[in-house]
């Protein structure tokens, strides 16, 4: 992290020879590094904290003068583990949350890597160079679903790459965790070059036991935000690891895992705290970091011990701590004036030494970006008539007496494999008469492959849905009736991604998501949140039970949760390792190619 102000500059103005560009003066200063709150005033020279006390002889007839009575004056919020990508991108993420105090975000590249490569995502990181407050990256080593041509996508050089790049903090969490466990080459070869650059290595180890922690521990693993019981966040903290405690969309466990805090005795300098993605909605109720440390709070935190966790504490885990995450000379300039220590919504954000927002509305303008430019392939390799035909959706089933895999949805995002007898048509599963079933077929969008498979306690009263919004971030379609799942997937081929739902005929809802085919262009949060709310509600009156929809989405096709996913390969059962239907040739691509 490099600033722009000297470091003779700022020796000047701490010692009055030189006028500083902003003075705060009169508020409570929250030291993270010592717990105390501090009558002290603090002057700033361009994106820099010069100086940090009483003495006022750095204020000239041009400095800015802020008054801060009555306020608390914070360092900038840091969110160690963010997705750009639920439905928002980064521009649109740094227009809601900047606002909100969080001043350096760390952001995971998947869906950008996946589809722009390490050029056009390169190209990306300069164009958002622009963007006010921190936006770093993490980089990942793998995807969250293996598929054909993986290994040869994320080779070392281009990772490696990556991850010399000023932007980058460090890799991104390997979600299918067990690679680490049993020595994947690459990985530790790539983990080893990361710590050697001195950055760090994030984690994900959803259910990982503490005998087996040790092993993830020992390939390198920096920290891990997958805990959801107060005991498995205590192994995580016991092992090495920085525990990080989330709350978010999905996975709502604060209230839970707080009591590491607040019922032990925990030494709390190796915590984090993350919103971990939070689909828009959940962001627009319940705030970002500014949540998770009210939140905290009302369960019993301290605030300094609240706060530290998501400045100090997360600069330290960065090893950016020179830079950022406390008031203090030679820091950067990221300070928030909270009015209260009750609700950590602040009246200002200062971010780079810049007022960037006052009163929760942005003050400052973002960049514009011109997404299309960093994308290396069209959306669809193959005509959208490849796509309307109905038998396509259609489940290969020849004996209604032998009974076939269906994905039971037990939670969210937690499936497993259910065995059922369902008649058969003309060789083809019959859903007709079959209450609470539904079809899925996941294409690959340059037409080389088709997974089918069958879903219980979906939405059992749709017709069809499609969607590129997904782990593979291919052509995921899902319906009891194969010609609205027909229309659902073509509607989705004309906007080059996106979301669409259909009833009988009609197409109910389209969220158009040519970004990617994961997020929306616009710069506005708000529209990422109408397009949610609105999805959700759809598949909600639809027979949806659960409440986030877009993990439910994304998982489905992933192959490191249980049970039962629709992946590139085919039908997998997580549980024993074994493909139980294989992916065959997207028919009728030939006949239709370059048409």
């Amino acid at each position: 992290m490099k600033l722009k102000a000297a470091r003779n500059e700022l020796i000047e103005v701490a010692q009055g020879l030189r006028t500083a560009d902003v003075y705060i003066k009169g508020g409570t200063v929250i030291n993270v590094y010592s717990g105390e709150f501090l009558s002290h005033n603090i002057a700033i020279y361009k994106d820099s904290i010069a100086y940090v006390g009483e003495d006022e002889a750095s204020i000239g007839p041009e400095t800015k003068i802020i008054d801060a009575h009555g306020m608390f004056v914070s360092p900038g919020f840091i969110e160690p583990h963010a997705h750009p990508w639920v439905f928002y991108n980064p521009v649109s993420q740094t227009e809601k949350v900047l606002p909100l105090g969080t001043t350096t975000t760390v952001n995971d590249n998947l869906f950008f890597y996946l589809k722009m490569g390490a050029k056009g995502f390169k190209e990306m990181l300069f164009d958002l160079k622009e963007l006010p407050g921190n936006f770093l990256w993490l980089i990942r080593l793998i995807s969250q679903a293996d598929y054909p041509g993986e290994r040869d996508w994320f080779n070392q050089k281009d990772v490696q790459e990556l991850l010399q790049l000023d932007e980058v903090a460090g890799t991104a969490e390997v979600t299918r965790w067990p690679l680490l466990y049993h020595g994947d080459p690459f990985l530790l070869d790539t983990v080893e070059v990361t710590k050697k650059m001195g950055k760090v290595v994030d984690g994900h180890n959803a259910g990982c036991s503490y005998e087996k922690l040790n092993s993830i521990a020992a390939s390198g693993v920096s920290a891990c935000h997958e805990a959801i019981t107060t005991q498995e966040a205590l192994n995580r903290l016991r092992l090495g690891l920085w525990t990080t405690l989330r709350n978010s969309s999905l996975r709502p466990d604060l209230s839970e895992i707080i009591k590491l805090i607040t019922e032990g005795s925990v030494n709390t300098n190796r915590i984090l705290m993350t919103t971990d993605g939070p689909h828009p909605g959940f962001i627009e109720k319940e705030g970002f970091v500014d949540g998770l440390v009210r939140q905290a709070v009302e369960l019993g935190v301290p605030a300094m011990t609240a706060l530290q966790m998501v400045t100090l504490n997360a600069a330290t885990y960065l090893r950016l701590d020179d830079y950022i995450g406390g008031i203090a000379p030679g820091k950067r300039a990221d300070i928030l004036l909270l009015p209260n220590l009750v609700d950590f919504r602040p009246s200002m954000v200062i971010a780079g030494g810049e007022i960037v927002a006052e009163k929760g509305e942005l003050k400052v303008s973002l960049p514009p970006i011109r997404w299309d430019k960093y994308r290396v392939s069209e959306p669809f390799a193959f005509p959208k008539s490849v796509l309307e035909r109905p038998e396509l959706y259609a489940y290969p089933h020849a004996n209604s007496k032998e009974p076939v895999p269906v994905i039971y949805f037990r939670s969210n995002v937690i499936t497993q494999r259910k065995n059922m007898e369902i008649p058969s048509i003309n060789g083809y599963a019959d859903l007709s008469e079959q209450e609470g079933l539904v079809y899925t077929a996941l294409i690959d969008r340059e037409g080389q492959w088709v997974t089918r498979g069958m879903m219980e306690r979906f939405a059992v009263h749709l017709d069809g849905m499609a969607s590129t919004y997904n782990t593979t971030a291919e052509l995921l379609v899902v319906g009891r009736k194969p010609e609205a799942m027909a229309k659902a997937a073509a509607r989705v081929h004309e906007m080059g991604g996106g979301i669409v739902i259909v009833d009988g005929d009609s197409i109910i809802l389209e969220i158009p998501l040519p970004l990617l085919g994961m997020m929306i262009p616009d710069s506005s949060f708000k529209v990422a949140v109408d397009f949610h709310d609105k999805l959700l509600s759809a598949v909600q009156e639809r027979g949806f039970p659960f409440h986030d929809i877009l993990y439910t989405l994304l998982f489905l096709t992933c192959d490191f949760l249980p049970g039962l996913r629709i992946i590139p390969y085919g039908l997998y059962d997580v549980k024993t390792d074994e493909i139980v239907l294989p992916a065959t040739s997207l028919p009728m691509f030939a006949e239709n190619k370059g048409k």
